[in-house]
């Protein structure tokens, strides 16, 4: 009767030995959609003195440098 090793003879026996065959396909990624009105995070370099001002007057002072810049946008659409 013969008998197989309990250790593989070859280097290429032990790298399939770690393997195992895929039982069944991994389920599809499921596609977020983007949120509307959605923040995106950014680096911005800013005069300290810009800074300053900004926060100075308290939290907020990242909603208040977006409201700023979404008004200078609406006054200057481009064409």
């Amino acid at each position: 009767m013969a008998t197989t090793p309990r250790r593989p003879v070859s280097a290429m026996d032990a790298a399939e030995a770690l393997f195992k065959p895929a039982k069944k396909a991994p389920a599809p990624a499921v596609e977020k959609r983007a949120l509307p009105e959605t923040k995106e995070q950014a680096s911005l370099k800013l005069d300290s003195s810009v800074l300053q001002y900004f926060q100075d007057d308290g939290p907020g002072w990242q909603d208040r440098i977006n409201d700023v810049l979404r008004a200078f946008v609406a006054a200057n659409p481009k064409d």
